[in-house]
């Protein structure tokens, strides 16, 4: 059986991490045990990435980590230590919203929108890599993200458009999903 934690043995044991998020470093001293969900909420102040099950099933807490999509909740900030993170909060320049953000407005993809960050940055990641996906491999892609109160069709949609729009195609194909 393991002993306790002592508060003198988590300060001997702490780590020096730094994670640039969305283009700026944060630097703090902290347990090796954090979350990337809480260095990104508690030590960067950043609130959109949200955490909504504490056991990766939700994908609230859906992230970029050097251009990949994770769920932050799954990893420690150790293990980010030196990279990148883009978090929800990093999709906007100034007041524009990134076209994704705005197809998700468009087409009524938002409810509640406690899902809507890990959705957003799940849409991306899979924009970046198949911005021709179908509806099949849109809605597959998304599996492990949960929302209760959309039905995915309008987010499905939005994703469609989003691509299209970013790659400059006719949007077209966003038709299919009404």
């Amino acid at each position: 059986m393991n002993a306790p934690v002592s508060r003198s043995s988590l300060q001997a044991g702490a780590l020096d991490v730094t994670i640039t998020i969305n283009g700026q470093a944060y630097t703090a001293k902290i347990d090796p045990r954090i979350l990337l969900v809480e260095f990104i909420r508690e030590v960067a102040g950043l609130t959109g990435t949200h955490v909504g099950c504490d056991t990766s099933q939700c994908g609230a807490c859906v992230v970029h980590v050097d251009g990949h999509s994770v769920k932050s909740c799954t990893m420690f900030a150790a293990q980010a230590d030196g990279g990148r993170v883009e978090t929800v909060e990093g999709l906007c320049r100034g007041d524009a919203l990134h076209p994704l953000q705005a197809a998700f407005t468009e087409c009524h993809a938002l409810q509640c929108g406690y899902c809507t960050p890990g959705m957003l940055m799940s849409g991306l990641d899979l924009i970046n890599r198949n911005p021709h996906a179908s509806e099949h491999e849109i809605r597959d892609w998304l599996d492990g993200n949960l929302c209760r109160c959309t039905g995915y069709g309008n987010i499905v949609r939005a994703i469609a458009v989003a691509a299209d729009a970013m790659t400059g195609r006719a949007p077209g194909r966003a038709q299919e999903h009404e």
